[in-house]
């Protein structure tokens, strides 16, 4: 016999307030923040770890491909996958618009904006190529900048604006090593030599590399220039501790199954007021009013369940805090990189500036530059020692293995990754 509708415990117009009993005990007994020594303070972390049910069969220091659940959260998202199968249409048909915009302003909020500039996506690739290719200020012979840093798929669309709008595509290689004033430096060079720049690609965390990049001075340099700035923020909201109109940027987009902890399938688009028409409707989508960020990105039917567990996430994301988060991560590279990055024929490819480095970093063994040999040591780090890393494609002086702990990564993970990296380049001279 079907249950009667209204027979939920929670009001229907308070379904994204809903939280099991369960998810708010894990929460509450996360001890409180320290107050010092917050980054190193193991007691803390340990605790932080006990909210995720990882497998022991490597040390991961691979979680830039998505981040993991924490348990509380990942009971909110059975139970909505529970209850979105359980009642299917009768639940979306007839609740999903207040559901969906409740959930764009629980977003909203989190990244400090309002909530008619985001749109929720199921990825930030989604929404980069909806930015991408449908930024509508190009004239054909002007110029489209982007860097060896970028994403893979958003270089790709960023040269295909050749034949979508008759413009020149500009790739820059970003110095090796980097610091702000280098990095700095060559955007303001490329700016000069291409007069007609009217769209820059920024990446806010490099995925490759995990370099952090001075986006807020670019997007300032980028205005000054005549050109309007879209953001990759996919691996730095949740990484580090900021609000998305603090880059000071017109487009941004951005990850919530990455470092926000949200099920995978989540993602936003950002679009500073004012700025949506500069964004062509999404094939032409008639869908929400020409001047409704709405009309820039359309999803189809997304995983109802994913979304509508984003606030249980944004709540864990709050509980453990941006700052400590960043403030871990960091502390976390920082055990590893800074002591490879005085071992001979070791390259980590990120500054001792923490303004331009996050958990992400990645290294090179000397004269290890191909895809080949990178996977090489991936494959030793693994089978060796225990330790799993990834190698990336994409920087123009070569390949790299990125390394990317977690907020339930130990330092001792860090540890043994760093007895990898001295073993290996002892070999390889």
């Amino acid at each position: 016999m079907p249950v009667p509708f209204n027979n939920y415990p929670e009001p229907m117009p308070d379904l994204l307030d809903y939280r099991t009993p369960e998810f708010e005990a894990a929460l509450a007994a996360l001890p409180p923040t320290p107050a010092s020594g917050l980054a190193t303070d193991e007691n803390y972390w340990h605790a932080v770890r006990g909210l995720y049910r990882q497998s022991d069969e490597l040390i991961n220091l691979e979680n830039g491909f998505w981040g993991a659940m924490a348990e509380p959260v990942k009971a909110m998202f059975q139970h909505w996958t529970e209850r979105v199968n359980r009642e299917t249409t009768l639940l979306i048909r007839r609740h999903y618009m207040p559901l969906h915009d409740g959930l764009r302003e629980r977003v909203a909020a989190a990244i400090g904006c309002a909530a008619e500039e985001i749109e929720l996506t199921r990825n930030a690739t989604e929404a980069l190529l909806a930015l991408i290719s449908g930024y509508n200020r190009l004239s054909p012979g002007d110029t489209v900048l982007y860097s060896d840093l970028d994403y893979p798929c958003c270089k790709d669309a960023m040269e295909w604006l050749r034949e979508r709008r008759g413009v020149t595509p500009v790739r820059i290689a970003i110095p090796e090593p980097a610091t702000h004033e280098r990095v700095i430096e060559t955007y303001a060079e490329a700016l000069r030599a291409h007069p007609r720049t009217r769209l820059l690609l920024l990446s806010h965390v490099c995925f490759a590399t995990g370099l952090v990049m001075p986006v807020a001075d670019l997007s300032a340099m980028a205005k000054d220039a005549g050109a309007d700035v879209i953001v990759d923020a996919a691996h730095s909201w949740g990484q580090l501790d900021f609000d998305v109109p603090h880059l000071n940027a017109p487009f941004t987009a951005l990850n919530l199954h990455k470092w926000i902890g949200a099920p995978l399938g989540c993602g936003a688009i950002y679009i500073r007021r004012g700025h949506v028409a500069s964004i062509d409707p999404y094939l032409g989508d008639r869908t929400w009013p020409a001047d409704d960020i709405r009309a820039r990105v359309h999803t189809g039917s997304p995983n109802f369940a994913a979304w509508f567990t984003v606030p249980a996430a944004l709540d864990a994301h709050r509980r453990i805090g941006a700052h400590a988060k960043e403030a871990r991560l960091r502390a976390l590279r920082d055990a590893w990189a800074e002591p490879a990055r005085v071992i001979e024929g070791v390259q980590i490819l990120t500054p001792d500036d923490p303004a331009m480095s996050a958990g992400i970093t990645a290294f090179r063994l000397k004269g290890h530059t191909t895809k080949a040999a990178c996977d090489a040591i991936v494959a030793a780090l693994r089978e060796r020692f225990g330790v799993f890393t990834v190698a990336r494609t994409g920087p123009d002086a070569g390949d790299v293995v990125r390394v990317t702990p977690g907020v339930f990564s130990r330092m001792e993970d860090a540890k043994r990754l760093l007895e990898g990296i001295a073993s290996l380049a002892r070999e390889s001279k």
